[in-house]
């Protein structure tokens, strides 16, 4: 069954002067998220932006196909942690994704913990989703 989600934003003003608002998506998690070019490009002071919420999308999403991908193998992880970096270059997009991952996982080594990895990366439907991106990188650790 395919599942629609919704955000709704708010923008007022040029690029470089205006801001904007995340209103609302349809979980209700998130709402009253404020965004602005110079957080996009230079300093967040306290805002957002794409980038930072397509980080914690792809962290998310990795982290979830990556834990399904190792309990399928018999091995449901203890803990994941993950991380994503997005770095944005004005003029040019986004040009790099880093994925960090550590994890405990009962009897698993670190090369099949690592070839796990690479598969959620390559899998997940956010990595997907962002092939375009010139490089998406992994680094898989495996701890204990």
């Amino acid at each position: 069954m395919a599942t629609d989600r919704k955000a709704e934003v708010t923008w007022r003003g040029d690029l470089m002067s205006g801001k904007g608002r995340v209103e609302s998506v349809t979980s209700g998690a998130v709402a009253g998220l404020d965004v602005s070019w110079p957080a996009r490009s230079e300093e967040p002071n306290g805002l957002t932006s794409p980038e930072e919420l397509i980080a914690a999308a792809h962290a998310t999403c990795f982290s979830m196909a990556f834990s399904g991908g190792l309990a399928k193998e018999g091995h449901t992880p203890e803990e994941l942690k993950t991380s994503a970096t997005v770095t944005f270059q004005p003029g040019e997009g986004i040009t790099k994704i880093v994925l960090d991952v550590s994890g405990r996982v009962p009897g698993m080594d670190e090369p099949a913990f690592k070839q796990a990895a690479e598969q959620a990366k390559e899998n997940c439907p956010v990595s997907k989703a962002l092939a375009a991106v010139p490089e998406i990188s992994l680094t898989a650790r495996l701890e204990g």
